[in-house]
């Protein structure tokens, strides 16, 4: 394979509101959060628009329901048998189940501006934020999932090639089905050791996880030529950073922005690729101090650009590269 003679910004998004968290938080808290979350992402596509961002936005499959008349018309013929029946969507939305609550749960009309705005694709993040790594989660299930995410994708015209597993619940058992499936792409979790066992999420990972957003001196970036095509299987793109919410504290958050242009510059020197993510949602407190922290990012992202010749690219876009140059 030629060695590539630029670097590259990834950018991916875990697009999800209400069911990412629906196990972890109660709804009736977070109205304002979420509206903000809605309110935020066309300014997160405006800004990607005016810097020339390319993203892979993973949704879940149910935000393409336009309402829980529709949700009930998609449900599956199987259904997730977690052990712990909390972790299931399915139970859940069936609980939810009011007209107030759509705003939370559907998206048909955000999915269309993603959708419309240049070089922004639409991803999966599975169709019920399903848990990969979970008790009770089988292969059957998951391809059941992931077909129905696939049949809503294409009723909106949009052909899916790219995945991120919830929670980061990465299975490597999982990725010969994403394959067969259309599956081109899945991204991948760090090689830190703090990024294993994400189901458990132990507090000593959390909290090296959490420092090692303002200190350290790893660079996360990595060659395009480290990431392997296997046959049959879809290209596992390694993630680099996630983007962490404002914080008031303003030291911390410049420290975090100072990691990550950092990160970044060399990235764009060495021709490396850097794979930024995060979620919408997290953009839902201190709406305008995200989106500043954003702006400066991609500032930076610009500079770099003009520098070095450092170029954004999406999962499906840069897989598509990798492919072309073997």
């Amino acid at each position: 394979m030629n060695e590539s003679t630029n670097g590259f910004l990834v950018i991916s998004l875990d697009f999800e509101l209400l069911w990412g968290v629906f196990d972890k938080v109660d709804y009736k808290e977070k109205e304002t959060y979420f509206k903000n979350t809605r309110k935020v992402i066309p300014e997160i596509l405006g800004l990607f628009s005016e810097y020339d961002i390319h993203c892979t936005w993973a949704t879940v499959g149910m935000l393409f329901n336009k309402n829980w008349e529709e949700w009930r018309g998609n449900k599956l013929e199987i259904l997730p048998d977690y052990k712990n029946t909390n972790l299931s969507a399915y139970v859940y939305g069936k609980a939810l189940n009011s007209t107030e609550t759509e705003f939370f749960c559907f998206a048909k009309d955000l999915i269309q501006q993603i959708q419309n705005t240049p070089h922004q694709e639409v991803g999966t993040h599975t169709y019920s934020h399903y848990y990969c790594l979970e008790e009770g989660q089988t292969l059957a299930f998951f391809k059941a999932d992931l077909e129905k995410s696939i049949e809503l994708a294409k009723q909106m015209g949009i052909e899916l090639k790219s995945l991120v597993f919830p929670r980061n619940q990465f299975n490597e058992d999982y990725l010969k089905v994403c394959y067969y499936l259309g599956i081109e792409n899945v991204r991948s979790n760090p090689i830190a050791w703090y990024w294993k066992d994400t189901q458990n999420d132990s507090l000593k990972n959390k909290i090296f996880r959490t420092g090692d957003a303002y200190l350290g001196s790893n660079n996360k970036s990595y060659k395009l030529s480290d990431l392997d095509v296997e046959k049959g299987k879809p290209l596992s793109q390694k993630a680099s950073r996630l983007l962490r919410p404002y914080s008031t504290n303003k030291f911390l958050n410049n420290l975090k922005l100072k990691r990550i242009k950092s990160e970044m510059s060399f990235a764009a020197k060495n021709n490396e690729v850097y794979h930024l993510w995060w979620h919408p949602h997290n953009f839902g407190n201190n709406s305008d101090e995200n989106l500043s922290d954003l702006k400066k990012i991609l500032q930076h992202y610009k500079f770099c650009n003009a520098k070095y010749g450092f170029k954004s690219l999406n999962m499906k876009a840069l897989g598509e590269k990798l492919r072309s140059e073997i």
